[in-house]
């Protein structure tokens, strides 16, 4: 068994463990830094001089700065994708330490309340006994969020790097056996290094928004619903109404990751339409809605019936016109785009836990977000709408 007190400690101790790591991603950053803007430095001025070299020059000469072009691009590149992968382990180690720092405070919080309370038999000398599975429990959230990451990091921007290196290398003995040649490598090297350093960017948006902790709620959505809606084909429309202020950070984040998820669910089936709005006052409803026009129906081609129709053809016709019916309803329901059942029930359960009320709502195709925004209600002369 563990006691609270023990499982504070061991809390506390891995959240010093957490500040070391991020004194050493700090000194990283900076030499990263440094590094990048000397190899920049160097690489422009060496594609100056090989831009000025005339006629007269020598083609060892013209292949020596080549070379030394490209080498630099390489190392620049890495500099600079080491940096953002850098600063991205440094933003999810700090928020992983404020969390952990929260949690040890929170259950020496718990473990007060317990040695104090007369005849709780939970309560010893030594503070509250917990379960063993309850410690395990905290502590393999913890690895498991650090596998996860270092999954993540390894099969996308370190394998981006490998190939940019393998890249660079060839370029390299282009540049001296056939430099002729060795310019549209140059340029495949430059395209991938773009490419690794837009994925590390929505890498690290993933892991942790940077924009989130720096500009709030409203401009984080901005950029998923642009970002989702671009990579699936579909565009988000965006609409903020009000002045929007900053929540708390959990309620941020839940917000953001149960839009996000949401927004990811509805685009995967293709919409016609989805947008998201933000209406800001003394409650902030977050309202994020798919939809897609139902298929047309062939309509009837009789007129109502009348008294003087036979009863075998009046049957006939409210029969078909039962049909008509079905086949309107049935279409109707086929455009809804629902949310799965399964991540229905998640999206209302983790909204519940920080606080937050989320409904489901138009058969599934509309998720709405009820948050009670702290502080008074904004100006009325503020302007009312920012809309994407």
């Amino acid at each position: 068994m563990t006691s609270s007190a023990e499982l504070a400690d061991q809390l506390a101790a891995d959240a010093v463990q957490l500040e070391r790591e991020i004194a050493e991603i700090d000194l990283l950053v900076t030499q990263a830094r440094t590094e990048a803007a000397r190899h920049e430095t160097r690489r422009a001025t060496a594609a100056d001089k090989l831009a000025q070299l005339g006629e007269s020059s020598s083609v060892k000469e013209a292949v020596d700065l080549a070379n030394q072009v490209a080498t630099l691009t390489r190392r620049a590149a890495l500099m600079d994708g080491q940096l953002e992968i850098l600063e991205g382990k440094k933003k999810s180690i700090a928020r992983l330490h404020a969390s952990i720092r929260a949690s040890a405070d929170r259950v020496r919080e718990l473990d007060g309340r317990a040695a104090g309370g007369a005849g709780d038999p939970s309560a010893d000398d030594d503070g509250a006994v917990l379960p063993v599975a309850v410690s395990r429990l905290v502590l393999s959230a913890q690895e498991d969020l650090r596998r996860e990451i270092a999954r993540a990091m390894h099969d996308g921007p370190a394998q981006s790097l490998t190939n940019i290196v393998l890249q660079a290398e060839i370029v390299e003995r282009l540049v001296v056996m056939d430099p002729a040649s060795a310019s549209g490598e140059l340029r495949q090297l430059v395209a991938m290094v773009q490419q690794t350093l837009e994925a590390t960017k929505a890498f690290i948006f993933d892991v942790r928004p940077m924009v989130l902790d720096d500009l709030g709620l409203v401009p984080t959505l901005r950029r998923s619903a642009r970002d989702r809606g671009r990579r699936a084909g579909s565009a988000v429309a965006f609409e903020s109404m009000g002045v929007d202020r900053r929540l708390p950070v959990e309620t941020e984040s839940g917000i953001f990751r149960i839009v996000d998820e949401a927004m990811a669910s509805y685009l995967a089936a293709r919409p016609d339409r989805i947008s998201l709005s933000l209406d800001w006052g003394d409650l902030l409803v977050v309202t994020l809605r798919a939809s897609r026009p139902p298929k047309e129906v062939p309509g009837l081609e009789f007129s109502e019936s009348s008294e003087t129709m036979p009863a075998a053809l009046e049957a006939m016709v409210a029969e078909r016109r039962a049909k008509h019916q079905a086949a309107v309803e049935s279409a109707r329901k086929a455009a809804i785009i629902r949310l799965p059942a399964r991540l229905q029930k998640d999206l209302v359960h983790r909204a519940a836990t920080i606080g937050l009320e989320a409904e489901i709502l138009e058969d599934g195709s509309c998720l709405r977000l009820t948050v009670v925004v702290p502080g008074s209600a904004p100006d009325a002369d503020q302007p009312d709408a920012i809309t994407d």
